[in-house]
């Protein structure tokens, strides 16, 4: 494992850690314009979000989308997006990232029923795709290349 962590650090990639919850969720902190979050990484969401509670949090210019979100059990759901974000995991930076908002209040409490403490958004393939994602389940890191 060691020369492909080597090999990856040549490659310009970043390491980040991630945890695992009760729940089996990857757990990752993130920062959205200088302000730290937890945040759900996802490799089916096809999109970064946060929810609508965050928008002053993170300091987000908020604009109307015609997109509805899908997913975990709802459908058809309001969105708006804000562009232009800057977004950093570990040392790994994209200094202009567009980010989904809806309503993530089912994933939250889905996870505080089983006692496990609320995200505010999820990190999703715009992000892995972007970043040329490879994840090491097993020593719990997500790789991310240099932009």
């Amino acid at each position: 494992m060691k020369k492909i962590q080597e090999l990856l650090k040549k490659e310009n990639y970043k390491k980040i850690k991630f945890k695992v919850t009760k729940t089996q969720h990857l757990l990752i902190k993130a920062e959205i314009n200088g302000i730290k979050g937890n945040f759900i990484l996802d490799t089916g969401a096809s999109n970064s979000c946060v929810g609508f509670e965050c928008i002053e949090l993170f300091t987000l210019v908020a604009k109307k989308s015609k997109t509805k979100a899908a997913g975990a059990g709802a459908v058809g759901m309001l969105t708006q997006v804000s562009e232009k974000n800057r977004l950093k995991l570990g040392m790994w930076k994209w200094p202009s990232f567009d980010l989904i908002i809806f309503d993530l209040s089912h994933v939250n409490q889905a996870l505080e029923q089983h006692k496990t403490k609320p995200v505010q958004g999820i990190i999703g393939a715009d992000v892995l795709l972007e970043g040329k994602a490879i994840i090491d389940y097993s020593n719990k890191y997500l790789y991310l290349r240099k932009l």
